[in-house]
This record gives structure tokens, sequence and C-alpha cells, in this order.
């Protein structure tokens, strides 16, 4: 689906010098997005941008949270102070609704949204201390860039009785290994068929969000279409291995974050 960009034109544009004037300040580096145009009189306080990224995306009360990954932009604005709340949210709700946006959780009010079209996902938080922030996740298809070695994961197990398969990947909420997969799952086969009296345990482990069971019943899954995948694709005999999920319950770093959510996403061999 190609993206259209949104026009903020619910208020009358201000004059070209106006404009100017408010991108100027803008932090070095940082663009509008080309899906969105800034609330008129805005300025740009920071912005990041990564080719490799998830969000969380809130999907309605009761619901749990969608993690999306894919190609991350981020941008905080200042709004003017002649301009309300309420009027940059009307703005911003007015625009992405004419362009046809499902919105997953709209705050009203409170200025918190959550929206998606295609592809594209959306989350815009209006402050009543004049500043905005907009984060964009498009979905794309993430590339693992380190593997697992068997020496590694031997070295692992060795030294602690455990270790993590890098490179392991599933599509969001799901339990289908991607094909980017196999080179880890080739060097799991590897380091087996090479001790064929090593047994391991193939556990799925997940972050904290969303709901729990649903998370422990995610890794088992996971676990278990990895067991499959060595026994079916890359002959590693079943008598080797037993999957089992843990949930979020062995997290090796803090879920306060989103780069210790990362690391405790992960597969690992746990010997038996």
């Amino acid at each position: 689906m190609k993206a259209t960009r949104i026009l903020l034109l619910c208020l009358a544009l201000p004059l070209p010098a106006q404009i100017a004037a408010a991108q100027a300040k803008d932090a070095p580096g940082c663009t509008d997005s080309p899906l969105i145009t800034r609330f008129p009189g805005s300025y740009i306080m920071k912005c990041t941008q990564a080719d490799d990224d998830t969000y969380s995306f809130e999907m309605g009360p009761g619901k749990p949270a969608k993690k999306v990954e894919g190609k991350s932009l981020y941008i905080e604005y200042r709004y003017p102070a002649t301009a309300t709340k309420a009027q940059v949210i009307r703005n911003i709700n007015t625009a992405l609704k004419s362009a046809g946006y499902t919105f997953d959780e709209d705050t009203g009010s409170a200025g918190d949204l959550y929206a998606h079209l295609g592809k594209t996902w959306v989350y815009v938080g209006v402050s009543v201390s004049f500043w905005y922030e907009e984060q964009f996740i498009t979905e794309t298809t993430l590339t693992q860039d380190v593997v697992a070695t068997a020496a590694a994961m031997q070295g692992g197990l060795a030294a602690s009785g455990h270790t993590v398969v890098n490179g392991i990947l599933f599509d969001t909420g799901k339990a289908d290994l991607k094909p980017e997969s196999d080179p880890a799952l080739q060097e799991v086969a590897k380091l087996l068929k090479g001790d064929p009296r090593l047994k391991v345990y193939v556990v799925g482990h997940t972050d904290n969000v969303g709901v729990l069971a649903s998370n422990v019943d995610l890794s088992k899954r996971r676990a278990a279409a990895v067991a499959l995948a060595l026994t079916t694709k890359f002959a590693v005999p079943a008598a080797q291995l037993q999957s089992y999920g843990d949930g979020p319950y062995a997290p090796v770093a803090s879920n306060d974050s989103e780069d210790g959510r990362a690391l405790n996403r992960r597969v690992e061999l746990v010997k038996q």
C-alpha cells in the first residue's frame, strides 16, 4: 500500500515565513515524517531513527499490546503556546481518520492514540506542556546479523549448562520460524550431531509485555517449533531434544527497557 502524506489542515497554515522560522529551530538532522506534517508553528526538539527496532502498540482496553518490528522513526515536537492541547489532538485525530487509519486505542482528551494503516503503525502522545511525540513503525523483514556457532554453544553448555541461540527469528506474536533462522538451526544441528550423547531442553522465553498465559503459551509453541525443525529439516534425533516454554519467568535483563525486553525474548538450549 503506497503511503500518502497526511496534511494537518484543520487550521489555516502559517505564512511561509512563519513556517520557515519554525523549521529553523529543528534539532540538527531532524525532519518531518513523510507520512504526516507537523502541527503548524511547531518545531522538532529531537528525533531518532532505526532500520531494525520494535515498539509495543496498545490495542484497546483488555487487549494485549502488539509488538511491531520494523523501521522506526521517533519525533518530538514543541507546539506553539498559542495552541491548546485539545486543538493539537483534534487536528491529528482528524488527519489520521481522514487518511483511513484504523484507531486501535484513543484516550481522547488524555492525548494518547494508537492507529495503523496496512503495515504502518503510529503512536501519538500530546502533552498539555506544549509538546507532542510521534512514534512510527513500518513493518519490514528484519535481518539477523549474528548467529550462534556450534563451538560457542558447546562452550556455554560446558560452562553454565545453558546457552542462548542467537539468530532464531519469529514473526511478532507467532510461532512460525522465519527462513532467516536456518543458519542458527544448522549450528544447533552441528552441535547435537557432533555429540550423539548430548541431550538438551529447547527452552522458549518471552518478555513480560502482554498477558502472562499468552506469553507462556507462545514460548511453548516457539520452543516446539524449533525442536520440530531440528528433527525434521535438520535430521537431529528426536531423543536428543525436549521442548519447554518458560514465558517471562526467567529474564536475563530488566523488562523496564526495550533493550532489556529484546534480550529476554530468546531461545536457549539447556543441558539435560
